[in-house]
């Protein structure tokens, strides 16, 4: 029997192949050994951020305690877009797979793809806040818009009415540091907290941009040296909250408000 020679051309592949198959082996089991606890930690990062938008976050809030405050204060609900009602028989909806099957989305017209993503899921997942007396005091909504880099995920969370902002919050973008990336600061997501969304005829009034808090009831000034981010945002919102999209759910929650 030959001996075998780890230095010849034969033995050299053979080496790294076997080195190569040990690698993948160890990384792929780590991979599915961690996915529950990046699961996890998923879902704890969207509770944290909903919490967040909805002013119920305590400072240095862990684990526990944010899976807790959010069992006790959220409700989460499918509303199917089109008609601004909710569903019941849909479970673990997750609305970035959605987009991705064509039987559970909706291709957008350019002429109506204010946000710039082509294509949105035919069903969204929406949070009621209660407050102590189990009533809904604010509705967070999800939103997503193209940026100048990325695609800028949020959350904003409406009153009652249907109307008034009480808070916003983005949670992953990829915009220009200190620039663009000033989406992510507290210090301009306030600004936003009491505009309305929409005028006396429910058209989306919001606007976002050099200037534009001139108008006290509904206008934001838009982040400087970030023309294309704030455009983005505006994108966003006139998307969203318009007829495409969680147009029909809000007319019917201003229905029942009256």
């Amino acid at each position: 029997m030959a001996k075998f020679n780890k230095d010849s051309v034969g033995g050299t592949i053979l080496v790294v192949v076997l080195v190569s198959l040990v690698c993948s082996i160890i990384v792929a089991s780590a991979a599915v050994g961690l996915k529950p606890t990046q699961n996890e930690q998923k879902l704890l990062d969207k509770q944290k951020n909903i919490l967040s938008v909805a002013g119920l976050l305590p400072a240095k809030a862990k684990g526990a305690e944010i899976k807790a405050l959010y069992a006790e204060n959220i409700e989460p609900k499918i509303v199917d877009l089109a008609t601004g009602d909710y569903v019941s028989d849909i479970k673990n909806f997750d609305a970035r797979v959605a987009v991705k099957n064509p039987a559970e989305s909706v291709a957008i017209k350019p002429e109506d793809d204010k946000a710039g993503i082509k294509v949105r899921a035919k069903y969204a997942e929406v949070y009621l806040v209660k407050d102590a007396q189990g009533k809904t005091s604010q509705i967070v909504l999800p939103i997503y818009g193209t940026g100048l880099w990325s695609v800028m995920y949020g959350f904003v969370s409406v009153a009652p009415d249907a109307n008034t902002i009480k808070g916003i919050t983005y949670y992953e973008q990829g915009e220009t540091a200190g620039l663009g990336g000033e989406i992510a600061n507290p210090n301009w997501q306030k600004y936003f907290v009491g505009k309305k969304l929409f005028n006396e005829q429910n058209q989306v009034a919001i606007k976002i941009g050099k200037g534009a808090s001139a108008d006290k009831e509904h206008g934001i000034d838009g982040l400087s040296g970030a023309t294309l981010t704030t455009k983005g945002v505006q994108g966003s919102f006139d998307y969203w909250f318009d007829r495409n999209g969680f147009g029909p759910y809000l007319d019917k929650l201003r229905a029942e408000a009256n």
